[in-house]
């Protein structure tokens, strides 16, 4: 178990990576090409982004490290209910965005990587 949590960890450190540079290949090491992101919209329904469409997102926008953005990546908890399924809570930011992200976890092919985001965004004024 203790490689699963080291592994799982090294994907969520490639994640804070990726998001934080703007960079859709490591995004894409860590995220599952069938992946999906969720949030509540502002009008209180379910939206669902598939991975693509974020990456497109993540390649139009200035990256938080071309912006001279500080980093506050951290891992609230990472949870196993089996030898191939986990969540983790993370908080990670881009300001004036900051997240917080349950990430669920697949591993297939003996490999971990994201299959599913759901996250709550909070937008505050610099």
């Amino acid at each position: 178990m203790n490689s699963d949590v080291a592994a799982v960890e090294k994907v969520l450190q490639i994640y804070f990576d990726g998001l934080y540079e703007g960079d859709t290949k490591k995004l894409g090491e860590a995220f599952h090409p069938a992946s999906h992101l969720y949030s509540a919209g502002g009008d209180g329904k379910a939206a669902d982004l598939p991975r693509a469409d974020w990456f497109k997102a993540v390649e139009s926008r200035p990256s938080a490290k071309s912006k001279g953005s500080a980093r506050a990546d951290r891992i609230v908890s990472i949870d196993f209910s089996g030898p191939a399924t986990a969540i983790a809570k993370v908080e990670c930011q881009i300001p004036p965005r900051y997240f917080t992200d349950y990430l669920t976890l697949l591993k297939v092919d003996g490999r971990w990587q994201v299959i599913s985001k759901s996250f709550h965004t909070v937008t505050k004024d610099a």
